[in-house]
């Protein structure tokens, strides 16, 4: 196996009890709710869950079943890699959605502000959404296939009504033109029945979109560093061609379907623009940079028996802060470097095969959602591009979509998930009022959930903003004997250790020892969540835990992906002491 010199370098350690707090439970609040009853009747949305991730879609159960089995696999396949067969994982399982097709996906208006890919060509429209939360990360993107068009050509049904279609053009850097869609299990568009007459195309796979975030997520969560974007892009293209070969088989690293066809229509790409990262600063009409690029660039530095190690030497130096252009002198001479490329172009390339026991890839259990579960899918998706915006058209945007929701949760009052994610959105978008009203809908539906607890704490710390002295000061005890007991009903839950602790930093008081021990574990559930690192981060610092903190804030401040914390996680880091 070619990639265990990952395990163990970056892995952060972080261990600590479940949040307990000694307080009464909190008195009624005495408000009258009723709850009408409501027979749950069955959607065409689906769940499949396996061992370490959770897979919904509204497409047939075969293809949810096969998706989360084969994620399952990706999964076991990566830990052999990675040298993790024999870890615990103590982290919340990925929630993958599948979304009907590339219009519908694009029309939920899915906000990427904690992952980006890239930029690639436009050519490359690669539709994916991402979100390390807090409380566990997202993963969405369409399950239709799709076709990257290199040439456009022209439709056979203009062609015979004499209609002729302006092409492309030829230039590299050129815009890709049209998208053809077709389901994984066969064609759903009749105009891709008969493909545009001398069009260029390759094809663009839905089980590689979601095989390649799913090995981004894993390498982030089990390895949280500081890696450069092109090698987290190049890393998921690696796993994006798995094959699966009946139960005991599997093949990665595989060239990506028109890879020739790619790398002869955008040609070469300077390193020197790869390793000093000029290329983040190209729009996208204007790069030649592809996932091929990506991928083709990582395949060699993972399979060269010359160069692998002078790769985990380059990793290591950027993952420690060194800037991407001086880690990568470990290389040397780079037109020497580009020359063995052009002839790897040209070389068959190796992948990998693996058999193993059926059973190291269970098969998933599937339930079919109801209409009320099914009703909130793309809310709870959407929740993280609208409630986190202040400024601009955008607040505007938010309060459309907040009303919608409110009236989406009274059609549905029986449903304790409605609720509490209305709850959510009204405490993160500061109306602290209506999330009080939320929870507690919710909990009279459910009065021992762990979320609807939480929310109904976390509305009383907001509440208690407004509150003069000796009733704020119970106002805040009443909030956080709320969340103890949301911990106490689900330890395992992060998201009550995290409202545990804001509720004292929100309050603007130093956060006690149990609640930064809550923090800690909150990030061993979810590693890669930026805003829990940057929190993480911040206390040890102030504890004077200075090796600590850095390495938890550098996957934040000096990683591949951008995020709103990326500033004050380089604030946080720049304060340290030098070493």
């Amino acid at each position: 196996m070619r990639i265990v010199f990952l395990a163990g370098i970056w892995a952060l350690a972080c261990a600590s009890a479940p949040l307990t707090a000694q307080i009464a439970p909190p008195p009624s609040s005495g408000r009258d709710i009723v709850v009408l009853g409501q027979r749950a009747r069955p959607s065409n949305w689906r769940e499949a869950e396996t061992q370490h991730v959770i897979v919904l879609s509204d497409g047939p159960e075969r293809e949810v079943t096969q998706i989360a089995h084969n994620l399952e696999r990706l999964y076991f396949l990566m830990s052999v890699l990675l040298n993790r067969t024999d870890r615990t994982d103590d982290t919340t399982k990925l929630r993958v959605t599948l979304i009907g097709d590339a219009a519908e996906f694009q029309a939920m208006d899915l906000r990427n502000l904690r992952w980006q890919q890239g930029p690639f060509n436009d050519a490359f429209d690669i539709r994916r959404y991402y979100d390390p939360r807090p409380d566990g990360a997202v993963l969405a993107t369409t399950r239709i296939d799709q076709r990257v068009v290199l040439q456009q050509g022209v439709s056979v049904v203009n062609a015979l009504q004499g209609l002729q279609l302006p092409g492309a053009g030829d230039q590299p850097g050129g815009a890709g033109g049209q998208v053809g869609q077709s389901g994984l299990f066969g064609l759903q568009s009749s105009a891709d029945l008969i493909p545009p007459i001398n069009e260029e195309s390759v094809p663009l796979s839905a089980e590689g979109m979601i095989y390649a975030g799913f090995a981004q997520h894993y390498l982030t969560t089990f390895f949280p560093a500081a890696y450069p974007r092109w090698y987290l892009d190049g890393f998921g293209q690696l796993f994006s061609t798995l094959v699966v070969r009946g139960d005991t088989t599997m093949e990665y690293g595989r060239a990506p379907a028109g890879t020739t066809a790619v790398l002869h229509r955008f040609g070469n790409f300077a390193l020197a623009d790869v390793f000093n990262e000029a290329y983040l600063a190209r729009p996208a009409n204007k790069t030649r940079w592809t996932p091929v690029h990506a991928w083709m660039l990582t395949h060699f530095l993972f399979f060269s028996p010359t160069r692998s190690g002078q790769f985990r030497e380059y990793l290591r130096a950027v993952a420690s802060g060194t800037p991407s252009a001086e880690a990568a002198a470990v290389f040397g001479d780079q037109d020497v470097l580009a020359k063995e490329l052009r002839r790897y172009f040209f070389a068959k390339k190796p992948f990998e095969r693996m058999t193993y026991p059926a059973e190291q890839a269970g098969t998933p259990i599937v339930h079919r959602l109801s209409l009320g579960e099914a009703a909130f899918v793309k809310g709870r998706l959407e929740l993280g591009s609208r409630v986190e915006v202040t400024t601009g058209p955008a607040v505007k945007q938010r309060e459309v979509w907040l009303a919608r929701l409110r009236t989406d949760a009274g059609k549905f009052p029986a449903d304790e998930g409605a609720q509490v994610l209305l709850a959510e959105a009204e405490c993160r978008s500061g109306n602290g009022a209506e999330c009080h009203a939320a929870a507690d809908r919710a909990l009279v539906i459910a009065p021992s959930s762990s979320n609807a607890l939480m929310w109904s704490g976390v509305a009383m710390t907001q509440q208690a903003k407004t509150l003069p002295g000796s009733e704020r000061g119970a106002m805040l005890r009443h909030a956080r004997g709320t969340i103890a007991r949301a911990n106490r009903a689900d330890t395992e839950a992060s998201a009550p250790l995290l409202a545990y602790y804001h509720s004292f930093i929100d309050a603007g008081e130093p956060a006690p020892t149990i609640a930064v021990d809550g923090l800690t574990k909150a990030l061993s559930a979810v590693p890669n969540a930026p805003t829990t690192r940057v929190a993480l981060g911040t206390e040890l610092a102030a504890r004077g835990l200075v090796p600590s903190a850095r390495a938890t804030l550098m996957p934040v401040a000096r990683g591949g992906y951008d995020s709103p914390e990326r500033a004050s996680a380089l604030a946080a880091l720049q304060a340290l002491p030098q070493p």
